[in-house]
């Protein structure tokens, strides 16, 4: 293998250290040389303030080279001859230095009679492109990510070694510990201890090696917080004012960083930021800082705090502004805003009212803002809301399928104005195997109360597996929805028939009923923390077929937790209880009475397939129980929306609980937690029956 010369520096070529050139040459240290040659044995020289020995590493041989290729050391081929007539060793080039010692070039080596040139780590590092920099970093871990991502010399030691000059590299390295420093105390580390180790390089092509040590100590903790407030909030709470005095209050509790607290400059920044949203949520639309402060006692490794808010105005309610609207009333809009004049505009109210128009069924586009264009008007500010109608009319067709009803068809119509009257109509009608039903309603838009009149009436035929009821009812009431509660009053009249192979009985009932939900969720859709209640209560007078005409009580009740357990674990409990109370001889309509079975009731059982039993068929009971566990976790973190469940039910429903014998009900199932709530498909095993079922359904039950 023949060796070639590297090619020599060309004018103008970057200046190197003479860190860098020992790096090259593969020495310990390199000193200018002087004016005469010095032996191979010279005395050791001084480089940054330590002593290194003058006598350099071997020069390493190319991998490649063939083996009688001679290789000498630096020292000694630099003043070799031909030895016995041999032929010539290749001598090494030497450095060039400027007046002030620093590297301007390598001399070139002299060439062998052969015209092989021994090329050393010097010239090859000289002519080669490499990296520039390689940085080791012993740090915690979540410093060292912060460290490699922010540090100047590990961003920029990625570039080619010839793309960045010599001097620009020595400055990178020699102000990494102090950049390191100052990122150190942005999370809280002012004590930290940074050591830097260089590593030159030792051969060519290879870059220099640079070993950063950090030893942070302890966090800073926060000793002292000074909050303070300027504007019309400190001026309202000087005067007792008891809503400017609770918000005060309020924002110094909530504060995130309170003494004893760990420091950083993300927490501090990010518990600026959350008061000042808190303020301004408050009805403080314009607060800002007026000064803020983070005072540092590196002796005590502590921080004092120190922050001025200036609240500015306090925006209250004067007129509501209605944009948009064609053929719904504007009282109706202003009638969802549940606030008197003169109110806080706090962000709450804000929501509350965009959520009910939302919610009212009358509108397609909703947005609501506070006017803060005028501040000397704060007391009397406007509440714009920029609202798209929906269409007056509209209908929506569906075709699905049910374990529990089997295959269906519906068609729904809502007609927005009623003969011009602010009201709305529902009505729909569904088509099943099972199930055949209209239900239309009739109900005005909300009043300044929330509240809606309606009349309703439901026609239903419905098919179990041993009977078949149809039922008709007709209801007149009020009902009301406050987001996390839903109150329902109304006077209801029914009638009944229910036949079997065996026998037809009707019956007629009069009721005042009350029913009511009450829910506290993370989210109404896809709950995973919280509870939901309903319950229902009426009274009434039932007279049916071979029966006394007499009065009866209903009461019922369903509650549903949902808890995160941990692990990516979550649990689900619901307990159904209900009772019928009458005189022994008094029937009330079969609708009113109860059944269990099915998707949300007793898995693994038909729907409304468990009752008592009488002359072999499954009937109606005054009383009814059911309860279920349930267990879920997704199925991995790249299939966050899908879940797998197992799960235990029982319940049953009875003439009495003295005579009710729960059924148990067990299985697997999965779960697509979709946009518009959750998807579950169910394999249950009923014990009693002795086989399993299939169980499929949408939604939340309540």
């Amino acid at each position: 293998m023949t060796l070639t010369r590297a090619p020599a520096p060309l004018p103008g070529c970057r200046l190197l250290t003479l860190a860098a050139l020992g790096a090259m040459a593969g020495c310990t240290s390199l000193a200018p040389p002087a004016p005469a040659t010095p032996p191979a044995s010279a005395a050791p020289s001084k480089v940054g303030g330590t002593t290194a020995d003058a006598a350099p590493a071997p020069v390493a041989a190319l991998a490649s080279a063939p083996a009688s290729a001679t290789v000498a050391t630096p020292a000694t081929a630099a003043t070799s001859a031909p030895s016995n007539g041999g032929p010539a060793m290749p001598r090494e080039a030497r450095p060039q230095y400027d007046a002030e010692g620093r590297l301007v070039g390598l001399e070139p080596g002299a060439r062998a009679p052969e015209g092989n040139v021994l090329v050393t780590p010097g010239e090859a590092a000289m002519g080669t492109g490499t990296l520039g920099v390689t940085v080791e970093i012993e740090a915690p871990e979540a410093l060292k990510a912060l460290l490699e991502r922010h540090l100047d010399v590990v961003r920029l030691g990625r570039l080619a070694r010839d793309e960045v000059d010599e001097a620009e590299w020595s400055r990178l390295i020699d102000a990494a510990p102090a950049q390191a420093r100052e990122l150190l105390q942005t999370e809280g580390y002012f004590n930290a201890r940074v050591v830097l180790q260089r590593q030159p390089r030792r051969t060519a092509g290879a870059p220099d090696r640079v070993r950063m040590t950090v030893q942070p100590g302890p966090r800073a903790r926060i000793s002292r917080l000074n909050f303070e407030f300027e504007g019309d909030l400190e001026r309202a709470a000087s005067d007792n004012d008891p809503y400017a005095t609770k918000v005060r209050d309020d924002l110094r509790a909530a504060w995130a960083l309170a003494p004893g607290r760990e420091f950083s400059n993300r927490a501090w920044s990010d518990a600026k930021a959350q008061a000042l949203a808190r303020l301004r949520a408050s009805g403080y639309a314009l607060a800002t800082w007026s000064g803020t402060a983070a005072q540092v006692d590196r002796e005590r490794n502590e921080v004092r705090l120190f922050i001025v808010a200036d609240s500015g105005p306090l925006f209250r309610l004067g007129q509501v502004v209605v944009d948009g609207l064609f053929a719904q009333d504007a009282g109706t809009v202003r009638n969802l805003l549940v606030a008197r004049q003169g109110a806080p505009v706090t962000e709450t109210l804000l929501l509350d009212f965009q959520e009910r128009l939302q919610k009212a069924g009358l509108f397609a586009g909703v947005s609501v803002t506070l006017d803060t264009s005028d501040p000397a008007n704060a007391a009397h500010a406007n509440v714009v809301a920029r609202l798209g109608e929906a269409a007056l009319q509209d209908y929506t067709f569906g075709i699905g399928v049910s374990a529990n009803t089997g295959a269906r068809a519906s068609v729904t119509h809502v007609y927005r104005r009623v003969f011009g009257y602010a009201a709305t109509s529902r009505n729909k009608a569904e088509l099943g195997e099972k199930r055949q039903a209209w239900e239309g309603e009739i109900s005005t838009h909300p009043g300044p109360d929330l509240y809606r009149n309606l009349l309703g009436g439901t026609v239903e035929w419905l098919k179990g597996d041993a009977d078949i009821v149809l039922s008709q009812r007709l209801r007149l009431g009020r009902s009301v929805d406050l987001g996390r509660i839903e109150r329902l009053y109304f006077v209801e009249a029914e009638r009944a028939k229910r036949e079997t192979d065996l026998a037809t009985t009707r019956a007629i009932a009069y009721s005042v009923n009350y029913h009511g939900v009450w829910r506290d969720l993370d989210s109404v859709v896809l709950p995973t923390l919280g509870y939901t209640f309903a319950g229902q209560i009426g009274a009434g007078r039932s007279k049916a077929t071979n029966a006394e005409t007499g009065p009866f009580t209903r009461a019922y009740g369903r509650l549903t937790g949902y808890l995160p357990l941990g692990e990516s674990w979550y649990g689900q409990a619901r307990v159904e209880v209900g009772q019928v109370l009458k005189d022994g001889l008094v029937v009330a309509p079969d609708s009113q009475r109860f059944r269990a079975g099915g998707d949300d009731s007793v898995r693994g059982y038909g729907y409304r397939s468990l009752g008592p039993i009488s002359n072999g068929v499954v009937g109606s009971g005054d009383v009814i129980f059911t309860s279920s566990v349930e267990l879920a976790r997704p199925f991995s973190a790249s299939l966050p929306s899908v879940w797998g469940a197992v799960f235990v039910d029982a319940g049953n429903a009875a003439d009495s609980f003295a005579n009710l014998e729960p059924a148990l009900g067990y299985g697997i199932g999965v779960r697509w937690r979709s946009p518009v709530g959750p998807l579950r498909v169910d394999w249950a095993y009923g014990r009693e029956l002795r086989r399993s079922r299939l169980h499929f359904s949408v939604g939340i039950a309540f």
